[in-house]
């Protein structure tokens, strides 16, 4: 498994600000649970549908950081 740097966070979600790559380093995540995140937060109808397992916490986690707030989604 991959340790996350800045680089890889970067290269994942494109460019953040120190608060936000500290914000998700403070989690302990690796780069593939951070794909796996992003993954569930485009298709989770068809991770569901394939079977793909339910996320662990940590995935979880970076699910709810990597979600808009509800303010954002005119609710």
């Amino acid at each position: 498994m991959t340790v996350l740097t800045r680089d890889s966070l970067e290269r994942v979600l494109g460019p953040l600000d120190d608060a936000a790559v500290a914000d998700i380093a403070a989690l302990g995540a690796t780069e593939e649970e951070l794909l796996e995140a992003r993954s569930w937060l485009a298709n989770e109808e068809a991770m569901r549908a394939a079977g793909k397992p339910l996320p662990t916490a940590r995935v979880a986690q970076i699910i709810e950081w990597l979600e808009p707030p509800d303010d954002e989604l005119g609710g």
